[in-house]
């Protein structure tokens, strides 16, 4: 696992110890910020459930200004903070150890422009996380967009659910056993 451009282009990252994490691999995330392309100049990313902050870090590298990257696995975090410092873009990056489902409840402190979502398989977490941001939609700014990375079986339209009534699935794209969902405000 590497950054793939930008600053901090061929930087080795560290793995999370164990098998809690499952690390998005080079080609989807290359083709993620392909899609996102310049627009992640400047702009604020929240990467939930990060596990190695492979995602958020490569937002850093290509010209993010702010990254906060949330987990709840200490071995996560930790693994987070030694990235940062290998790739050197802790300057711009807030890692916060908590629940990121009872942190979406909360009053939003910040409107990002990328929330990127990519939390444990087959649990519907990914739904779930999706109604919270829904819900507080001040999370998001008005342009923003949510990204989820799921495996394609846990794939479930939210808008036909009503589970999701602000946000609309404008893109969806394959990668092997990865699919990629975006989202943005209707």
């Amino acid at each position: 696992m590497r950054v793939i451009a930008g600053k901090a282009k061929g930087r080795l990252l560290k793995s999370v110890p164990g098998a809690t994490t499952r690390p998005i691999t080079d080609r989807t995330k290359e083709a993620l910020f392909n899609i996102i392309g310049a627009d992640i100049e400047g702009a604020s990313f929240l990467d939930c459930f990060a596990g190695t902050g492979s995602v958020g870090i490569e937002a850093l590298s290509r010209g993010a200004s702010f990254v906060r990257f949330y987990d709840l696995n200490r071995k996560a975090i930790q693994t987070i903070y030694e990235n940062l410092r290998l790739t050197g873009l802790e300057e711009s990056a807030q890692v916060i150890h908590a629940d990121v489902l009872r942190e979406l409840e909360k009053p939003a402190d910040r409107a990002f422009e990328y929330i990127y979502i990519a939390p444990p398989q087959y649990h519907r977490i990914w739904s779930k996380t999706m109604e919270l941001i829904d819900h507080h939609i001040e999370w998001l700014s008005s342009d923003g967009w949510c990204v989820v990375q799921i495996h394609p079986m846990e794939y479930e339209n939210l808008a036909e659910g009503q589970l999701i009534q602000q946000l609309t699935e404008f893109d969806r794209r394959r990668y092997g056993s990865t699919l990629l969902v975006f989202y943005r405000l209707r």
